[in-house]
This record gives structure tokens, sequence and C-alpha cells, in this order.
């Protein structure tokens, strides 16, 4: 074999092996499987439920279809304030809970939102559970506020 055939392999060669090489890269990059409806959502929430400085707490997260989100948290006790609002495609619904015995009470994730507050009293921990439908992905978001007494 001449010089200029094994050239010409190894040319080959190095070809085969960097088309490889960039068709394993092209498939190993991550995926971007965001739903680009979320960032609406969350600045829809958000414009609802905005945020203050006399909150206690506050969220925003992301509930999956057919997802349940749970949120505990220790507290000082007394009574308090419970602002929730969701976002999310026509006809999804949440579910919300303060309690492990309380089946919940079913918000609209569409069409026209207002944030639902619930007045809870509060011994030391809060426990907040949120069930989505099968409709999701929603946008949850809540804040926690303790009420003034006078």
């Amino acid at each position: 074999m001449s010089d200029r055939g094994r050239g010409a392999i190894l040319h080959g060669l190095a070809l085969l092996v960097l088309v490889a090489g960039v068709t394993w890269w092209w498939r190993a990059a991550p995926r971007d499987d965001s739903d680009p409806r979320l960032l609406a959502w969350r600045l829809t929430a958000e414009q609802l439920l905005p945020e203050t400085g006399e909150q206690e707490m506050t969220d925003t997260v992301v509930v999956p279809a057919s997802g349940d989100y749970e949120k505990g948290a220790d507290l000082d006790g007394g009574a308090f304030q419970v602002a929730v609002v969701c976002a999310g495609p026509d006809g999804s619904r949440i579910r919300v809970s303060f309690g492990d015995d309380e089946s919940g009470r079913g918000l609209p994730c569409s069409g026209t939102r207002t944030p639902e507050v619930f007045s809870v009293g509060i011994g030391s921990q809060l426990r907040l559970r949120v069930a989505a439908d099968e409709h999701g992905p929603v946008v949850f978001r809540y804040t926690l506020q303790r009420t003034v007494s006078n």
C-alpha cells in the first residue's frame, strides 16, 4: 500500500471518529423539557399574590400533573391568614388542605382567579398540603401572615 493510500485511510478514520464524537455529544446534551407556559403562570401567580414585608412565609412552586406538594413549618402559634392562588392550563384545579384529616378545598387554576384566604389557628406547626389534578402542571403560590390582634 502506498503512502497516499495509508494517508487516505488515516484521514477517513479520523473523520469517522470525529463524526462519532459529534453524534455522541449531540445526543448526550441535556434536553430542555421545561414547559414554556410555566414562566407566564409564575408571573400571574406572583402578580395575584404579591410579596409584602409583613409575611412570615411565602413560596411559589410547580406542582406536576396528578402530583402533590407538602409544606410543614414550625411557628410560635397564634392566628394566621394563609392566602393561596394557582395558575395553570384550562380546566386545571388543585385541592388545598391544612391538616391530616381534612379533605381540603378545590380551587380553579384557570380562568378568572383570585387568591383564596384562609384564617387558621396554629399551635406550633403549619402543615399545608396541595394536590393537583391530571390537567397540570400548575404553579401554586402561598403566603402566610400573622393576624394582628387588637
